[in-house]
């Protein structure tokens, strides 16, 4: 088995003494959906969540933790960050913001830290995957450390 490099997330995680498990996956460029990764994780779907970078018209940038195969309700993200309105970054701006790119974004290491909310149902399980900052590498780890760690609160997001 090839020897799995740390991400900046994953050595943040040891810095907080957070136990988690790094789990490499083959990427697939055509699928970076959450459906093939939780394919090939062998997980299911809702224990799988995505970090969604969003610009709000009063509080500028933050973060959404959702499940994977749900879709962020922008009317709800506006009213829990205290925005009226608020949209998706474009995917070009993903990178220079964060230091990651799409299919590779964690809600932990980023360049700056954002405000992050995290769907409510991700405290509903055991454990949870999310990126570990780049493509092909999910994090196995407890919802509660996961939230403490990206210094997240919960809340209703999806539509």
């Amino acid at each position: 088995m090839a020897k799995i490099n740390k991400t900046n997330a994953a050595r943040l995680l040891d810095q907080l003494k957070i136990a988690y498990e790094l789990i490499p996956y083959e990427v697939d460029e055509e699928h970076l959906g959450a459906e093939h990764t939780a394919e090939v994780l062998g997980e299911p779907i809702e224990h799988i969540f995505k970090t969604l970078v969003l610009r709000g018209d009063r509080t500028g940038l933050f973060v959404c933790v959702i499940p994977s195969a749900e879709e962020v309700d922008l009317k709800k993200a506006a009213r829990v960050t205290g925005n009226k309105k608020v949209e998706m970054i474009h995917v070009k701006e993903l990178l220079p913001l964060t230091g990651y790119i799409r299919g590779g974004c964690s809600p932990i290491g980023m360049k700056k830290p954002l405000p992050t909310w995290f769907h409510q149902t991700v405290t509903d399980y055991d454990t949870v995957y999310c990126s570990a900052g780049q493509r092909g590498l999910q994090f196995r780890l407890g919802p509660q450390d996961l939230v403490r760690a990206a210094h997240g609160t919960l809340a209703d997001l999806i539509v």
